[in-house]
């Protein structure tokens, strides 16, 4: 197994960044269990639900931003140190409050933690990781939503099942927070990659800072960021479009009453598991762009199938776990490919810019969508939408270069 061939400190960096990208996922996770609770215990309404968890995405975005900026300025392990403790400061704190407005700003606030720490992670696994295992040991860590996503539905059901409604929300709020103590095994344990710190020492000796913002729209640059960001946009504006609307659709027009099951669930969370490591694989083994698109043509496959073919209990049961494979696996390799774009100086820069600029566009896309349906079918809106998000990931991989197997020094 390729783990085998990692050393200590590159073990110790996929730990930490699996750790922390599942924690995430623990902490956006949970409030999706939640929501019936706070609509029964304060009168929250579906659309204040929508607004807390669409301020979350956004603030992520930005998080996600600033955060590869500050990591090109202060270092990969400093800038994951804070945005861990950030957003587990700020699920603590959602266990606290009394209303939908005060839950709306303790998780916009969070926000900015999670997206954060996807962005310094993945380049900090980025610069650790030899070339050749670089997409695996990224896949990997993204691999670890769905086990976030797991032990979420595992606490949910342990803590709703031995305390009241009313306390157990607190409760699971309160245990998202206890991933803090990472924070004293991070400080102990990582220490920045090499690549990034012989940059740092080559700025020192010339007295220049090469690492400004602003050079990944640079016009050598800004084709690379360009079609890495419609890149990005295309992948998560077809997740949320298909995530947020298709449950809905197979609902209220196919009247399937499989979706909220833990059955169905727990088959759609083993898909996204298995589809992280796979796409994983394939893109070490085949190449960054080959990989988005075999797995962009059949995800557009398996959204047709769903929104056009009659698919009853049964087989919705069966494509769960095709559908959680190809939506979410397509991610594996993004990590990667984005930092093996930029060189050293505006590796954060330019991961951190591209992959929250898709992030904030594709929260747009379920909008767009319910704005659709209002004119056609909606399960034709959503295939709309998503085709066309997905021919953007084609189309994108087509306009930029292939990098894998490229190997990662201070220029570049």
């Amino acid at each position: 197994m390729w783990l085998r061939e990692t050393n200590s400190a590159e073990r110790k960096t996929l730990a930490a960044a699996f750790m922390g990208y599942g924690i995430d996922a623990f902490d956006s996770m949970i409030y999706t269990f939640m929501i019936p609770t706070f609509i029964a215990l304060w009168g929250m309404t579906t659309t204040e639900a929508g607004y807390i968890a669409t301020g979350a995405l956004i603030s992520s975005a930005v998080g996600g931003w600033l955060a590869g900026i500050l990591a090109d300025k202060y270092g990969r392990v400093r800038m994951l140190q804070v945005t861990v403790l950030w957003f587990s400061f700020f699920t603590l704190c959602s266990g606290f409050v009394h209303s939908p407005e005060q839950l709306l700003f303790t998780r916009v606030m969070q926000g900015l933690g999670f997206g954060g720490e996807w962005s310094v992670g993945s380049v900090l696994i980025s610069e650790m990781i030899r070339a050749r295992h670089r997409g695996k040991a990224v896949g990997l860590v993204q691999s670890s939503w769905a086990v976030g996503w797991a032990v979420a539905a595992i606490a949910y059901w342990l803590i709703y099942s031995s305390f009241s409604p009313a306390l157990a929300w607190k409760m699971l709020f309160w245990v998202g927070a206890l991933p803090a103590l990472i924070l004293v095994w991070l400080r102990r344990n990582l220490q920045d990659p090499e690549i990034y710190l012989q940059t740092r020492r080559r700025q020192q000796e010339t007295g220049v800072s090469e690492g400004s913002f602003m050079q990944i729209f640079h016009p050598k640059m800004l084709r690379i960021t360009l079609f890495s960001s419609l890149l990005a946009t295309g992948m998560q504006g077809a997740y949320y479009a298909v995530t947020t609307w298709l449950p809905t659709f197979l609902k209220t027009e196919r009247h399937l009453s499989v979706l909220n099951t833990s059955g169905y669930l727990v088959i759609l969370i083993a898909g996204s598991f298995a589809g992280y490591l796979t796409s994983a694989w394939v893109s070490d083994a085949f190449g960054r762009r080959r990989c988005f698109i075999l797995f962009a043509l059949c995800a557009i496959v398996l959204v047709v199938s769903y929104t056009l073919l009659p698919v009853t209990n049964a087989v919705m049961m069966v494509l769960g776990f095709p559908l959680g494979f190809f939506l979410s696996g397509i991610f594996s390799g993004m990590g990667a490919y984005l930092s093996e774009l930029y060189p050293g100086h505006i590796r954060g820069s330019g991961q951190g810019f591209c992959y929250n600029f898709g992030r904030a566009v594709g929260a747009i896309f379920p909008g767009m969508i319910g704005y659709m349906s209002g004119h056609m079918p909606l399960g034709t809106a959503i295939g709309y939408m998503a085709g066309g998000s997905y021919l953007l990931v084609i189309i994108a991989c087509l306009a930029l270069p292939e990098t894998r197997g490229k190997q990662l020094d201070a220029a570049g």
